[in-house]
């Protein structure tokens, strides 16, 4: 079977996306699969260089990779691909749709408001959030132009530097406490990473930047584990995954978990946080790859 690793992209993450493609191809069984690099720099690569494979194996983050819109136009194709489907993967990028969403269906996240292009900033509502508040592109990723805010005069100016990477900025409220990770395979939860970052928050340099954050697998007490795996399974049905996905939350200092966001496509460096989730599991990173291929191609689409 012909694998085509889909890498790059045109987003502010394709220098992760073409190191998470790398090292699938550095790990991914060759003697089970013929592999194909295919780096995608312009939109219709997705077209012109995935004619001779039999599978998509999706290594892209951000827009144009991560929203639904590559997996539609493999879709349209006929060429089987890993992972979520448009849908999921579009409500997912789309932080706002993905919070509303997950108040729907009753799984806590932290209260925000959302601004379009020429709207004007309400510092009321602003307020009743309460400061200190997250300013970030709604269609982000990696944290980029992501900034906590603690005082209104600083809000403008992020606001608009936000504004230069999406046409939509979220606001909203901070909450302070532990990140951690849930990797959520099929219906199961593997096991969750603690991210304990050297900065304020998770941002861009602490992710991917080496010494930028300690990620550890965790065993959490047990009646916050059962809270944690019932929202990161109920966060992940509701946003209609498939096959795997992560699922990120905030514990405040008092024990309550909030979902922060869904990843629909994750790092998948061999020290990505999936990776070193199923680790644990004594399930390596070639092993991980294969999963993701046989499990996706049992999907009907």
């Amino acid at each position: 079977m012909k694998i085509g690793v889909i890498m790059g992209g045109i987003s502010s993450e394709r220098e992760i996306s073409l190191k998470s493609g790398n090292s699938i191809i550095e790990n991914i069984d060759k003697n089970k699969y013929e592999v194909l690099p295919i780096v995608i720099d312009k939109k219709e690569d997705i077209i012109n260089k995935t004619k001779e494979i039999d599978f998509a194996l999706l290594a892209l983050h951000g827009q144009f990779g991560e929203d639904g819109t590559v997996q539609s136009v493999l879709q349209t194709l006929g060429i089987p691909y890993s992972g979520c489907g448009p849908l999921s993967s579009a409500m997912c990028m789309d932080k706002d749709v993905s919070k509303s969403i997950l108040v729907a269906a009753g799984i806590r996240t932290a209260p925000w408001i959302n601004l379009r292009k020429n709207d004007s900033i309400d510092y009321n509502q602003i307020n009743k959030l309460g400061y200190p508040v997250v300013v970030k592109p709604t269609h982000g990723g990696s944290s980029v132009a992501t900034f906590i805010v603690k005082e209104e005069k600083d809000i403008e100016k992020s606001v608009e530097e936000a504004f230069k990477w999406d046409n939509e900025v979220m606001i909203e409220k901070f909450i302070k406490g532990d990140e951690i990770t849930c990797p959520v395979y099929g219906d199961k939860m593997f096991p969750v990473i603690a991210i304990r970052p050297n900065a304020e928050f998770f941002d861009f340099t602490s992710k991917y930047e080496d010494g930028g954050a300690q990620e550890v697998v965790v065993e959490l007490e047990r009646k916050l584990h059962e809270e944690v795996e019932k929202m990161a399974l109920a966060t992940y049905k509701a946003s209609k995954c498939e096959v795997y996905s992560r699922v990120d939350m905030i514990v405040t200092e008092e024990g309550v978990p909030y979902i922060l966001e869904v990843n629909t496509l994750p790092g998948m460096t061999k020290n990505s946080l999936i990776p070193k989730s199923a680790a644990a599991l004594n399930i390596d990173f070639s092993k991980l790859i294969d999963m993701i291929i046989q499990d996706s191609m049992k999907i009907v689409r």
